[in-house]
């Protein structure tokens, strides 16, 4: 026994955490956590990210699990974890593989009846993993040091197979004790297997209901990024010519450039001709659609479920009834090669397409508008470009732009927390291929909420592009319900980049007013490096989408029904 190489605890966790793939963590210390947070540093291959807080820090784990499939975040004990939970809830929502790790009081404390700090100054010492039960897939708490190999393993297990943060408390006692090292363990976990009959019968049943339609089309949800099945998407597509559409929170994850893709589906917002083509269509193909109020524009889209093959990641359902453990992927790779040609949709959709006319190009001298904000933003997008956008007017201003193939989109629709882009451009940036430059574009009242991890972009030189649009307020909002709520105490946003530099940094901002000022901007922001760099945008306050103003119509109906 005494040949048993011995790791600490916390060591066993960083290897883990490496060998699932994980390169950075995100963190805020404090006294629960700081011995765990010695052998964790102590790992190679595992960098710590020091945040400016617990929420900036979950936000931040946020967008590295939506570019890398895992993140992780480290907080102290109640006080810090309280404060991550807000961004774990979001990350739930959006199907994200996020690891919540915090210290916990010493594995005596409830034994002996204390109270302790950081905690309301009662007896009970389970507070923080009773708050976190209902955002997370599972919570684990090592309390007893037999425990902390099997329940670290079991924690990113569940993790990642269920593609749901975890939440994993660590008695601050054990972190620095010994434990045998991790034995091998596959990463990435094998991927489920569907029912063979099951499997089987659902195909037969989607087969003879699509060849026996006129008009079939394809609309896919977000909930295709969890069950990994874009390709098994693509092919199907592909086999049956039919048209395709995207829901406004899974944008990014078909091809843009597919010769049948229609845009997206959004009711009475949706692309050009895109919402006649779905909605006539006499078998709609749901794959991972998610509908809630916002996905739908207060419920006014038009799914037809009495006739529609409604396909999740583990579940198919139609007419004809619900088959069970029948997995996304295995289910469209089936399907793909049963079906017949159904092109009628795009058929359909080729009449009524008109040319688009272009943007027209604003002379440098006029002032900054969204509609020229939003063509120069076009012009820098290739296949490097990683584009993230704030909840907001930002979505609708993100929808009107084309990804070229290799593009990836990243947005926050489900949860729709204000404030979570900034620490989401900090995670997708530091998870990001090194030739990735992600653009964000964020309004002033999300920043203002999060701003201070602009200082962690500087610090580990990471360099997105920020477009902060300054309306004075929060848009999204005045076009729900307005009222003086929705103002917002003006900032030099520009300015803040030189505040957060203290002199040794490489952040760059910059405040346009003009249109030929944007166009000076953009390239200076292209060309720069080391950090990142925050173009100020001064909008009218009333210069939004059409489109948000529509669709905070139909949602603000919605919200207000009895």
């Amino acid at each position: 026994m005494s040949n048993i190489k011995q790791v600490t605890v916390g060591s066993y966790l960083g290897l883990r955490l490496v060998q699932a793939g994980l390169r950075d963590f995100f963190t805020v210390p404090g006294d629960f956590t700081l011995v765990l947070l010695d052998q964790l540093l102590a790992t190679p291959g595992l960098r710590m990210i020091s945040c400016c807080n617990e929420l900036n820090a979950g936000y931040a784990a946020d967008g590295y699990a939506r570019t890398s499939g895992f993140s992780a975040a480290v907080v102290t004990y109640t006080v810090g974890g309280l404060s991550l939970i807000n961004a774990v809830a979001g990350a739930y929502g959006d199907d994200l593989s996020l690891l919540a790790i915090s210290g916990g009081p010493n594995s005596n404390d409830a034994r002996d009846h204390h109270r302790i700090h950081h905690t309301i100054g009662e007896l009970d010492l389970y507070q923080a993993e009773r708050c976190y039960a209902p955002v997370v897939a599972a919570v684990f708490n090592i309390r007893h040091l037999e425990d902390a190999a099997k329940m670290i393993d079991e924690a990113i297990v569940t993790c990642l197979t269920k593609k749901k943060p975890v939440y994993l408390e660590i008695a601050c006692n054990l972190t620095g004790l010994s434990i045998p090292a991790p034995t091998p363990m596959q990463f990435p976990l094998p991927a489920f297997k569907s029912d063979p009959n099951a499997l089987a019968a659902a195909v037969d049943a989607a087969t003879k209901r699509i060849n026996a339609a006129v008009k079939p089309a394809v609309v896919v949800g977000e909930k295709i990024r969890p069950a990994q099945s874009a390709d098994a998407v693509l092919g199907l597509v592909n086999a049956m010519a039919c048209a395709i559409a995207t829901t406004p929170d899974a944008k990014g994850i078909f091809p843009e450039d597919h010769p049948n893709f229609l845009g997206t589906y959004w009711s009475e917002v949706s692309s050009p001709n895109c919402s006649e083509i779905i909605e006539s269509s006499d078998c709609q193909l749901l794959v991972g659609v998610q509908q809630t109020d916002y996905t739908t524009t207060g419920w006014t889209a038009l799914y037809k479920m009495e006739s529609a093959i409604n396909i999740g990641i583990d579940q198919v359902s139609m007419p004809e009834g619900v088959f069970s453990k029948v997995y996304m992927s295995d289910f469209l790779d089936a399907l793909a090669s049963k079906v017949s040609k159904k092109e009628a949709s795009m058929q359909e959709f080729r009449r009524y397409k008109e040319p688009i006319a272009p943007v027209p190009v604003a002379v440098t001298t006029d002032v900054l508008n969204l509609r020229e904000l939003r063509r120069q933003i076009q012009g820098m997008i290739n296949s490097e470009t990683s584009l993230l956008v704030d909840t907001g007017d930002s979505w609708f201003n993100g929808q009107d732009m084309h990804l070229p193939k290799g593009a990836s989109y990243h947005v926050q629709m489900q949860y729709g927390s204000i404030g979570w882009s900034v620490g989401a451009t900090l995670g997708v940036a530091l998870a990001s291929k090194p030739d990735t430059r992600v653009i964000a574009l964020i309004g002033d009242g999300s920043f203002q909420m999060t701003a201070q991890e602009l200082s962690t972009m500087i610090r580990y030189q990471v360099n997105p592009i920020i477009f902060l649009m300054n309306n004075g307020g929060y848009t999204i909002e005045v076009e729900l319900h307005d009222g003086p709520y929705n103002q917002i105490k003006n900032w030099d946003y520009a300015g803040l980049i030189n505040v957060f530099n203290a002199g040794d940094g490489k952040g760059l901002g910059i405040k346009v007013k003009t249109a030929g000022d944007l166009s000076v901007a953009i390239s200076q922001a292209i060309a720069h490096t080391g950090g990142p760099v925050l173009i100020e945008c001064p909008l009218d306050r009333d210069d939004c989408s059409k489109q948000l103003a529509e669709w905070g119509s139909h949602v603000a109906k919605a919200n207000a029904r009895v």
